[in-house]
């Protein structure tokens, strides 16, 4: 039964969960693509350098996490957790690499030259806005499977409490016809006593009259 209604669940709404899985592995290939950048540029990076790959790292943990999201409610919170500190991140990489793109590189200290270290910084803004909007897709699809997950969930265990009283119902109705039967039984009986005793007691009295 159990299973039955979990395989009703996934398969009520497919195109939503296959859509996201789709936006997730996009995003997971972009936050693995945003590493090399970084360490293209400075190698080991500087703070800033670790700025970067912890966004990416929390990227790519929440394109992990979303495919247990659908299993539990403390996955999806977590998930949900990890898509807004991977996008308020990106939201501020990109802003700083976009506006101050000159105190970036004196940042990260790179030691390649000027102009192939402003194309590797572009580039990593360029895929950081990418995952941005990805990640905020990410977050709307999820919040709408997890929305209709949880009507479908609902929606079955008010099927199953309503099988539960019908069920209940049918037994009480049974255990009352049971009793009905036996209590018809017990008086049947009775009346079958009272007519042997009448025709014993009746024999009796009247072989007593016959003798006197």
């Amino acid at each position: 039964m159990a299973s039955s209604s979990s395989s009703k669940i996934r398969s009520s709404s497919p195109f939503p969960n296959i859509l996201l899985s789709c936006l997730n592995f996009i995003l997971f290939i972009l936050a693995s693509a945003s590493l090399a950048p970084v360490i293209l540029l400075k190698n080991p990076p500087t703070t800033l350098g670790w700025a970067l790959l912890l966004v990416s790292f929390l990227s790519l943990l929440s394109s992990l996490v979303s495919f247990f999201s659908q299993l539990t409610h403390m996955c999806f919170i977590a998930h949900i957790s990890l898509v807004l500190a991977a996008s308020i991140g990106q939201f501020l990489s990109v802003i700083a690499l976009f506006t101050r793109e000159n105190s970036s590189l004196q940042l990260i200290k790179s030691t390649r030259d000027p102009k192939e270290a402003r194309v590797l910084i572009r580039l990593e803004c360029g895929i950081l806005m990418t995952m941005f909007i990805m990640q905020l897709g990410v977050l709307m699809m999820a919040c709408a499977v997890h929305s209709s997950w949880v009507k479908d969930h609902e929606g079955l265990e008010a099927e199953r409490e309503a099988m539960a009283r019908k069920r209940s119902r049918r037994m009480a109705r049974v255990q009352e016809e049971s009793m009905a039967n036996a209590a018809k039984i017990a008086e049947i009986r009775a009346k079958e006593l009272d007519e042997k005793m009448k025709n014993k007691y009746g024999q009796w009295v009247k072989t007593d009259f016959e003798g006197v």
